[in-house]
Protein backbone atom coordinates (compact mmCIF):
# COMPACT_ATOMS: atom_id res chain seq x y z
CA UNK A 1 0.00 0.00 0.00
CA UNK A 2 1.30 3.59 -0.50
CA UNK A 3 2.17 5.03 2.38
CA UNK A 4 0.40 8.08 1.60
CA UNK A 5 -3.09 6.38 0.84
CA UNK A 6 -5.10 5.99 4.20
CA UNK A 7 -6.60 2.07 3.50
CA UNK A 8 -10.50 2.00 3.62
CA UNK A 9 -12.59 -1.45 3.38
CA UNK A 10 -15.46 -1.20 1.12
CA UNK A 11 -18.83 -3.95 0.95
CA UNK A 12 -21.17 -3.62 -2.14
CA UNK A 13 -23.86 -5.69 -3.28
CA UNK A 14 -26.61 -5.07 -5.47
CA UNK A 15 -30.57 -6.35 -6.39
CA UNK A 16 -32.86 -5.88 -9.47
CA UNK A 17 -35.82 -7.62 -8.75
CA UNK A 18 -37.56 -9.27 -11.39
CA UNK A 19 -33.48 -9.67 -12.61
CA UNK A 20 -34.03 -10.93 -16.36
CA UNK A 21 -37.66 -11.07 -16.85
CA UNK A 22 -39.60 -8.60 -19.49
CA UNK A 23 -40.46 -5.32 -18.54
CA UNK A 24 -38.41 -2.89 -16.66
CA UNK A 25 -37.31 -4.46 -13.53
CA UNK A 26 -36.27 -1.86 -10.87
CA UNK A 27 -32.44 -2.13 -8.83
CA UNK A 28 -30.37 -0.85 -6.32
CA UNK A 29 -26.66 -1.03 -5.30
CA UNK A 30 -25.94 -0.66 -1.84
CA UNK A 31 -22.16 -0.14 -0.36
CA UNK A 32 -20.69 -0.16 3.61
CA UNK A 33 -17.89 1.66 3.88
CA UNK A 34 -15.11 1.20 7.01
CA UNK A 35 -12.59 3.60 7.49
CA UNK A 36 -10.59 2.68 10.59
CA UNK A 37 -8.97 5.51 13.14
CA UNK A 38 -5.01 5.51 14.42
CA UNK A 39 -6.77 3.84 17.77
CA UNK A 40 -8.29 1.25 16.06
CA UNK A 41 -11.95 2.84 16.15
CA UNK A 42 -13.66 1.87 13.00
CA UNK A 43 -16.55 4.26 10.75
CA UNK A 44 -18.58 3.68 9.44
CA UNK A 45 -20.69 5.24 6.84
CA UNK A 46 -23.36 3.59 4.17
CA UNK A 47 -24.50 4.66 0.53
CA UNK A 48 -27.63 3.28 -1.79
CA UNK A 49 -28.80 4.14 -5.33
CA UNK A 50 -31.69 2.99 -6.96
CA UNK A 51 -32.95 2.34 -10.84
CA UNK A 52 -36.35 2.30 -12.07
CA UNK A 53 -35.41 -0.39 -14.76
CA UNK A 54 -31.95 -2.03 -14.59
CA UNK A 55 -30.30 -5.22 -14.31
CA UNK A 56 -27.99 -6.41 -11.92
CA UNK A 57 -24.76 -6.15 -13.94
CA UNK A 58 -25.72 -2.16 -14.32
CA UNK A 59 -26.03 -2.29 -10.40
CA UNK A 60 -23.10 -3.81 -9.63
CA UNK A 61 -21.23 -1.60 -11.75
CA UNK A 62 -23.05 1.71 -10.19
CA UNK A 63 -21.46 0.36 -6.79
CA UNK A 64 -18.38 0.73 -8.26
CA UNK A 65 -18.72 4.10 -9.99
CA UNK A 66 -20.87 5.63 -6.41
CA UNK A 67 -18.37 4.54 -4.35
CA UNK A 68 -15.14 5.81 -5.99
CA UNK A 69 -17.07 9.17 -6.50
CA UNK A 70 -17.81 9.70 -2.88
CA UNK A 71 -14.33 8.52 -1.94
CA UNK A 72 -13.05 10.89 -3.75
CA UNK A 73 -14.89 14.01 -3.23
CA UNK A 74 -12.80 16.99 -1.91
CA UNK A 75 -9.99 15.15 -3.62
CA UNK A 76 -10.35 12.13 -1.26
CA UNK A 77 -7.80 9.06 -2.98
CA UNK A 78 -7.94 5.97 -0.76
CA UNK A 79 -6.34 2.50 -0.97
CA UNK A 80 -9.49 0.81 -1.17
CA UNK A 81 -10.56 -3.37 -0.56
CA UNK A 82 -13.47 -3.60 -2.15
CA UNK A 83 -14.93 -6.81 -1.40
CA UNK A 84 -18.44 -7.76 -3.79
CA UNK A 85 -20.34 -11.35 -4.90
CA UNK A 86 -20.40 -10.17 -8.11
CA UNK A 87 -18.05 -12.46 -10.46
CA UNK A 88 -19.33 -9.99 -13.23
CA UNK A 89 -17.57 -7.23 -11.74
CA UNK A 90 -14.56 -8.87 -10.23
CA UNK A 91 -13.55 -10.51 -13.75
CA UNK A 92 -14.08 -7.88 -15.38
CA UNK A 93 -11.74 -5.66 -13.33
CA UNK A 94 -9.96 -7.96 -13.09
CA UNK A 95 -9.16 -8.90 -16.34
CA UNK A 96 -11.73 -8.52 -19.07
CA UNK A 97 -10.92 -4.58 -19.47
CA UNK A 98 -7.69 -4.81 -19.91
CA UNK A 99 -8.39 -6.70 -22.97
CA UNK A 100 -11.01 -4.73 -24.11
CA UNK A 101 -8.74 -1.36 -23.86
CA UNK A 102 -5.90 -3.53 -25.92
CA UNK A 103 -8.35 -4.35 -28.56
CA UNK A 104 -9.94 -0.73 -28.88
CA UNK A 105 -12.72 -0.99 -26.72
CA UNK A 106 -14.44 -4.09 -28.79
CA UNK A 107 -14.61 -7.13 -28.60
CA UNK A 108 -15.27 -10.33 -30.90
CA UNK A 109 -18.63 -11.92 -30.00
CA UNK A 110 -20.34 -8.34 -29.98
CA UNK A 111 -20.47 -5.29 -28.50
CA UNK A 112 -19.33 -5.12 -24.67
CA UNK A 113 -22.23 -5.00 -22.60
CA UNK A 114 -22.34 -2.06 -20.34
CA UNK A 115 -19.29 -0.22 -21.68
CA UNK A 116 -20.24 3.33 -20.80
CA UNK A 117 -20.69 1.77 -16.94
CA UNK A 118 -17.33 0.16 -17.54
CA UNK A 119 -15.47 3.40 -18.44
CA UNK A 120 -17.70 5.26 -16.09
CA UNK A 121 -16.21 3.06 -13.66
CA UNK A 122 -12.54 2.91 -14.92
CA UNK A 123 -12.78 7.25 -14.50
CA UNK A 124 -14.44 6.69 -10.85
CA UNK A 125 -10.91 5.07 -9.70
CA UNK A 126 -8.59 7.05 -11.10
CA UNK A 127 -5.90 8.62 -8.59
CA UNK A 128 -6.92 5.46 -5.66
CA UNK A 129 -5.40 2.46 -5.36
CA UNK A 130 -7.26 -0.39 -5.23
CA UNK A 131 -7.44 -4.14 -4.41
CA UNK A 132 -10.90 -6.30 -6.09
CA UNK A 133 -12.05 -9.32 -3.63
CA UNK A 134 -14.67 -11.62 -4.54
CA UNK A 135 -16.81 -13.22 -1.33
CA UNK A 136 -20.12 -16.08 -1.97
CA UNK A 137 -23.37 -13.85 -1.62
CA UNK A 138 -25.62 -14.88 0.71
CA UNK A 139 -23.53 -17.30 3.15
CA UNK A 140 -23.62 -15.03 6.23
CA UNK A 141 -21.09 -12.70 5.68
CA UNK A 142 -22.61 -9.68 7.78
CA UNK A 143 -20.80 -7.21 5.84
CA UNK A 144 -21.78 -8.21 2.46
CA UNK A 145 -25.25 -9.60 3.95
CA UNK A 146 -25.73 -5.81 5.14
CA UNK A 147 -25.05 -4.31 1.32
CA UNK A 148 -27.69 -6.97 0.30
CA UNK A 149 -30.35 -5.37 2.57
CA UNK A 150 -29.33 -2.28 1.95
CA UNK A 151 -29.56 -2.77 -2.37
CA UNK A 152 -33.08 -4.62 -2.16
CA UNK A 153 -34.27 -1.25 0.19
CA UNK A 154 -33.34 0.88 -2.76
CA UNK A 155 -34.65 -1.42 -5.18
CA UNK A 156 -37.81 -1.68 -3.17
CA UNK A 157 -38.31 1.47 -2.21
CA UNK A 158 -36.72 3.69 -5.16
CA UNK A 159 -34.64 5.77 -3.51
CA UNK A 160 -31.01 6.78 -2.96
CA UNK A 161 -28.69 8.26 -0.29
CA UNK A 162 -27.23 11.24 -1.94
CA UNK A 163 -23.89 10.31 -1.24
CA UNK A 164 -22.30 8.75 2.23
CA UNK A 165 -24.25 9.17 5.29
CA UNK A 166 -24.27 7.78 9.13
CA UNK A 167 -24.21 3.98 9.12
CA UNK A 168 -27.11 1.52 10.31
CA UNK A 169 -24.36 -1.85 10.22
CA UNK A 170 -24.63 -1.64 14.15
CA UNK A 171 -28.31 -1.48 14.56
CA UNK A 172 -28.94 -4.36 11.67
CA UNK A 173 -26.36 -6.62 13.37
CA UNK A 174 -27.99 -6.43 16.24
CA UNK A 175 -31.52 -7.04 15.25
CA UNK A 176 -30.35 -9.59 12.81
CA UNK A 177 -28.50 -11.31 15.38
CA UNK A 178 -31.50 -11.27 17.82
CA UNK A 179 -33.74 -13.57 15.62
CA UNK A 180 -30.85 -15.70 14.83
CA UNK A 181 -29.08 -14.46 11.70
CA UNK A 182 -26.11 -12.79 10.56
CA UNK A 183 -23.98 -15.36 13.27
CA UNK A 184 -20.41 -15.36 11.10
CA UNK A 185 -18.30 -13.21 12.72
CA UNK A 186 -17.65 -9.68 11.05
CA UNK A 187 -15.37 -9.17 8.70
CA UNK A 188 -11.56 -7.64 10.48
CA UNK A 189 -11.15 -4.52 8.82
CA UNK A 190 -7.81 -5.09 6.80
CA UNK A 191 -4.18 -4.85 7.65
CA UNK A 192 -2.33 -2.49 5.41
CA UNK A 193 0.69 -4.15 5.75
CA UNK A 194 -1.31 -7.38 3.57
CA UNK A 195 -3.20 -4.74 0.90
CA UNK A 196 -1.37 -5.44 -2.48
CA UNK A 197 -3.01 -3.08 -5.19
CA UNK A 198 -4.31 -4.71 -8.43
CA UNK A 199 -2.64 -3.68 -11.74
CA UNK A 200 -3.89 -0.12 -12.30
CA UNK A 201 -7.05 -0.29 -14.98
CA UNK A 202 -6.76 0.91 -18.23
CA UNK A 203 -7.90 4.39 -18.99
CA UNK A 204 -11.43 4.51 -21.20
CA UNK A 205 -11.66 6.18 -24.48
Amino acid sequence: MSAYLPLVAVYADESCLGNGKAGANPGGAGVLVEFQHPDGRLTRRDLWISEPATTNNRMALRSVIEAFTALGAKDGRFSVLFTTDSRYLVDGLGGWVFVWARNGWTRKTGAIENLALWQAALRATVGHEYAWQWVKGHAGHPQNEYANDLAVRAATEQSSSGGLVESGFDGWLAARRAKGGARAPVAAFPAAATFRPAPTLPRPT
